[in-house]
């Protein structure tokens, strides 16, 4: 049996953990404080110029500020270990996070409308533009560092929250740069109607970008499956195959934060003793657990084989063998899935020609 040593060894130290955790809640203080400061500076476009379309783009940095406000939030909570309370941890906050901010840019975008019809249909003069164009692309230009910082930061510590403003803040970019191409056309043409016709396609580009951020978050909070992930496991199980481990089925996996919680049935040897079931269950757990780090979540349900796996394990000298070997069935995402009735047809599989 594996000594409590070596398991530990397994483990990433917590200091690990920790560095993430410092990663993930600077980048989001530097969102807030960035944002904050961004949003200001939108506002006094708005002032200098009267832009419906710079307003649209202003509008849209509160939602911004509000969003990062709660993606610190949501970073310390994911942070908190399982608990009494929350025995499957604290990460699925951040799949709140997601959704509050795709409601918000949808309220947005509703305030856009509302702001930039009357200047489809009146049109007022616009002073200043080009100051106002200019400090847009200065405005644009740091949103685009601090985007892709957060986009990276967020894959690198596993943070769907980070992620999703950052690629919140990349549609902000594209947004304002729609916007400053308007406006320009604008200053160029005289055409006033064309800054309310451009406040309105921002809108309905946000309008999208919220819709889809709703969406993943009730993907997230319903469990909805993870093609990825369980194609990852997958590849995790088959490349560490042993002629103990006849087959696989019902896995199950989700993702959120940097927890990831898999469990699936094992068959064994039914002339296995228990502890012998268990040193298996403990090798595959820390071979999960280096991979995914101590977030990882692994319970594996062990099954004796019978009579339907002959033809599948490839153990020998078997004692209970009572049907010829054949091969072994491939290891593919469809295969480990299957649910409980996946054993009733190893014989049958390992009839088909191989692959």
């Amino acid at each position: 049996m594996a000594s409590k040593e070596t398991l530990d060894e397994l483990q990433p130290p917590p200091a690990v953990n920790g560095q993430q955790f410092r990663t993930k809640l600077a980048a989001g203080i530097a969102s807030l404080v960035v944002g904050g400061c961004l949003m200001g500076a939108k506002f006094y476009v708005y002032r200098l110029t009267g832009s419906s379309a710079f307003l649209s783009d202003a509008l849209e940095s509160i939602i911004n500020v509000v969003a990062s406000s709660f993606v610190l939030v949501s970073i310390v909570l994911a942070s908190k270990p399982p608990d009494a309370s929350h025995p499957y941890g604290h990460g699925k906050i951040e799949y709140f996070s997601v959704g509050f901010e795709g409601a918000l840019i949808i309220g947005a975008a509703a305030g856009i409308f509302h702001k930039a019809w009357p200047q489809i249909l009146h049109p007022k003069a616009l002073p200043n533009l080009e100051s106002g164009i200019l400090i847009s692309c200065a405005i644009s230009a740091v949103n685009l560092i601090l985007g892709l910082a957060l986009i990276y930061l967020g894959k690198r510590t596993k943070s769907i929250t980070l992620v999703a403003d950052g690629r919140h803040l990349l549609t902000d970019v594209f947004t304002s740069g729609g916007v400053v191409a308007g406006v320009f056309l604008v200053w160029l043409t005289g055409w006033l109607w064309m800054d309310g016709t451009v406040a309105c396609l921002v809108a309905l580009n946000i309008l999208f970008t919220g819709w889809r951020m709703i969406r993943h978050s009730f993907a997230g909070l319903m469990d909805a499956s993870d093609p990825a992930l369980l194609q990852e496991i997958t590849r995790i199980l088959a490349s560490h195959r042993k002629r103990e481990w006849i087959d696989v089925h019902q896995l199950r996996a989700r993702r959120y934060g940097t927890h990831v919680h898999l469990d699936f049935h094992l068959i064994l040897p039914r002339e296995f003793t228990l502890e012998e079931g268990y040193r298996e269950v403990k090798e595959l757990q820390s071979i999960f657990r280096e991979q995914y780090g101590s977030g990882a979540d692994v319970n594996v349900h062990v099954d004796p084989c019978t009579c339907r796996e002959c033809p599948l394990c490839g153990r020998t000298p078997c004692l209970c063998r009572e049907k010829p070997a054949g091969r072994q069935r491939l290891w593919t995402q469809e295969v480990v899935t299957r649910g409980p009735e996946a054993p009733r047809q190893a014989e049958e599989d390992s009839k088909e020609p191989n692959r």
